[in-house]
């Protein structure tokens, strides 16, 4: 049996529609995993059943995270937000946090997680950041990896990459500062940018701030090793 993968999707403001990409689709597919786009609900007991009912959640991309839960006020280079999915991805990470379920979350999907946590982030690293940085909303096609991540030794990370450098894609002006609680830094561009982040005890939660899911239908090793590592602790806890 196919372990249950649950994907938050992006949400349109002005439309109200709600979307996922098909690489996030097929990069699940590909590792081995049934994927299952989950609506935005708010309620207690739906969240439970919700959480219950996958083996995993996959976190996608997409807007900015409202600032207000993590006790800030909004920077002028803040993008556009949907409170309601906001409030259910942090819902439904500490929900499914409850019963030592996997978590993978990719670029927004990384914060989220974090944030869901107890961490915090930067609105936008250009404004708030010191020093010279990368070009980190690269100009380029989705699937083309654009810099370098270095990743820690002895991570998980470090596990399914099988290297201490990796070349990603970017596409993204925010990124995580404070760490959530039980959580570690396990990649990190040339600049000081927190790129990936894992939980230090033995439970499959990682976020990277890259999009795997573009690399992977390109075929590249790192990006689908990521995928396949989080199905297996999926079918692992189903």
């Amino acid at each position: 049996m196919k372990p249950v993968i649950g994907v938050t999707p992006s949400v349109e403001n002005a439309s109200n529609m709600h979307f996922v990409s098909i690489a996030n689709i097929s990069a699940i597919e590909g590792a081995g995993g049934t994927p299952i786009i989950l609506p935005f609900v708010l309620s207690k007991t739906q969240i439970r059943q919700i959480a219950s009912l996958i083996d995993g959640l996959y976190l996608t991309g997409g807007n900015s995270i409202d600032p207000t839960l993590f006790v800030e006020e909004p920077h002028p280079k803040l993008g556009e937000i949907n409170p309601i999915r906001d409030q259910y991805e942090v819902a439904l990470i500490q929900e499914i946090q409850k019963h030592q379920k996997p978590i993978l979350g990719v670029c927004r999907g990384c914060q989220i997680l974090n944030i869901a946590l107890g961490g915090d982030m930067y609105q936008d690293i250009y404004a708030q950041m010191e020093g010279e940085l990368l070009q980190h909303k690269q100009h380029a096609p989705d699937g083309h990896a654009s810099h370098y991540v270095y990743v820690e030794e002895g991570s998980v990370l470090r596990e399914i990459a099988g290297m201490e450098k990796i070349k990603v894609n970017s596409r993204h002006h925010q990124a995580n500062r404070k760490l959530g609680e039980g959580m570690q830094i396990c990649g990190m561009a040339s600049d000081g940018v927190v790129e990936a982040i894992e939980s230090r005890e033995e439970s499959f939660l990682l976020g990277v701030q890259w999009h795997p899911e573009n690399l992977a239908i390109e075929e590249d090793a790192v990006s689908k090793n990521i995928f396949h590592a989080f199905i297996e602790a999926c079918k692992e806890r189903s």
